[in-house]
């Protein structure tokens, strides 16, 4: 899948390089920033806190983004309106795609390390497999099920790393994380259904407004939590971390994407995305000193393996069904 393009030149290769790299960097770095946060703030404060600014922060962003020629399609569904089916739409949407993802994403954070949970992240194609085969929009295929075993074998390796116990901590969190991953795989499902209706800047505005508006009372009652207790000033460190989660890897980062996808193949862009967990891991060992080990090494070779035979196999369908 492309997003057709508007009139005009398309960038060169290096701009487009560069703007992956930004990107690929971007999203390693909310793990870093995760794990600053969740060193002084509670889990579900940093979560929901998180959720609800991207949702503020969505709104200028939206609002900017509708003058411009390239997302011309939203500005003409939002001078026609809304009906009340499509804020339904998008409250489901934001339920998953936002709230669950964003949410246990950041709560699995606190309890597993980085590189578990980029890796976990990274599997997502294959938990949107998974539900796309349950919900019949794709087929299963033994070159699919080859590769959901590499990559559960390859998670199965990570989780025994510290033994396997339900009391572990680390399975926990990569629980939690897998949670998240899951929520957004259900986004992507659901959201393939009306990608058709509704273009792609107004379904990721208007998921984060739902998903802020869904989580604003925990945040509320997070908030007057740390009031009360006298937590409430924290090092600024701390709230830079907030923002850059809420402003550069939520807001930002989502538009960004789907400005690439103008230019890009789908599949191109989730092939360079393979960098993401590789990356969050060296910059949780060089950050935040967490100790690699091989058993880490192989399952997220297994896994990531998984993936990219999955992937492979798609390409190739795609290839022999476009060749004249």
């Amino acid at each position: 899948m492309k997003i057709e393009s508007s009139t005009g030149r398309a960038p060169s290769r290096p701009a487009i390089a560069a703007s992956i790299a930004v990107l690929v960097v971007v999203w390693a770095g909310n793990f870093i920033a995760a794990k600053i946060g969740l060193l002084y703030l509670p889990p579900l404060a940093m979560a929901s806190f998180r959720v609800v600014l991207a949702g503020v922060v969505m709104i200028p962003l939206y609002l900017s983004c509708l003058r411009l020629e390239a997302f011309v399609e939203a500005a003409e569904l939002r001078r026609r309106g809304f009906v009340a089916r499509d804020f339904w739409t998008f409250v489901y949407l934001g339920f998953f795609g936002v709230t669950i993802n964003q949410m246990c994403f950041t709560i699995g954070l606190h309890f597993t390390s980085v590189s578990h949970s980029a890796v976990i992240v990274g599997l997502s194609p294959i938990y949107i497999l998974v539900l796309a085969v349950l919900f019949g929009l794709e087929r299963a295929t033994g070159h699919k099920a080859v590769g959901m075993l590499m990559a559960l074998a390859g998670v199965a390796v990570l989780a025994s790393e510290n033994g396997i116990s339900r009391h572990s901590a680390s399975i926990e969190g990569d629980a939690i994380t897998m949670a998240g991953s899951l929520g957004f795989a259900m986004y992507g499902v659901l959201g393939k259904r009306v990608a058709g209706k509704y273009d792609t800047l107004t379904m990721t505005a208007f998921t984060h407004f739902a998903g802020a508006l869904i989580v604003l009372p925990l945040a509320f009652h997070e908030g007057r939590a740390l009031y009360a207790a006298g937590h409430w000033q924290q090092p600024w460190r701390v709230w830079g971390a907030l923002l850059y989660m809420a402003v550069f890897s939520s807001a930002l980062a989502y538009v960004f994407y789907f400005w690439l996808l103008r230019y890009l193949e789908a599949s191109q862009l989730s092939a360079f995305t393979y960098l993401l967990p590789v990356l969050a891991t060296i910059l949780g060992i060089v950050w935040l000193g967490e100790k690699g080990s091989w058993s880490q090494v192989l399952g997220a070779v297994m896994s990531l393996g998984g993936v990219y035979w999955i992937e492979s196999g798609r390409a190739a369908v795609v290839e022999a069904n476009t060749v004249p």
